[in-house]
């Protein structure tokens, strides 16, 4: 709906833009960085609080959205396959998957502790950590218990027909 109404030239830069979200081609994730990358949030995230250091959660937070943008900065990633993998700390474990959803889910994770760093920094604690605590519980349900939190918004507002979330062929 939202699609049709475009121009081409709208369209094409719509799809573009929003390419990783509406890619829905199955490819192999390695789902050990997946939880290589909900460990190194949860424990930043922890000892930023243990700390009371907010500079922590927003370094996370940074990390995590700049990877969302760019795959080649995906700090957490990087050290999963340059440092993890080739000493043996964690076995590879490939899974046909489709990325976007987890893409999504990791860029929302990146602005909810943003939020929650900004608020840190602001003088309020209290809500400020709340957020952060709120990233590493789905984080740790990711990663216990398989629910990818983020991954369900994301095929919601699929579901939705959001604009930016749906299959659409030019």
């Amino acid at each position: 709906m939202f699609l049709e109404r475009m121009e081409e030239t709208e369209r094409i830069f719509f799809t573009h833009s929003w390419r990783r979200c509406m890619d829905t081609t199955r490819q192999k994730i390695d789902f050990s960085a997946l939880k290589f990358n909900q460990i190194s949030i949860m424990t930043f995230s922890v000892l930023g609080f243990i700390l009371n250091q907010p500079v922590l959660p927003a370094l996370v937070s940074a990390v995590l959205i700049a990877g969302s943008i760019n795959r080649n900065v995906a700090l957490f990633k990087l050290t999963y396959q340059g440092l993890i993998r080739p000493l043996n700390l964690m076995k590879p474990n490939p899974v046909d998957d489709i990325p976007a959803p987890h893409e999504f889910a990791q860029l929302l994770g990146g602005i909810v502790l943003g939020f929650g760093s900004v608020l840190l920094y602001a003088g309020s604690s209290v809500l400020g950590w709340v957020l952060v605590w709120i990233v590493i519980i789905l984080a740790g349900a990711n990663l216990f218990f398989g629910f990818c939190a983020g991954c369900f918004v994301y095929y919601q507002l699929r579901k939705l027909g959001v604009p930016g979330f749906r299959i659409q062929s030019l």
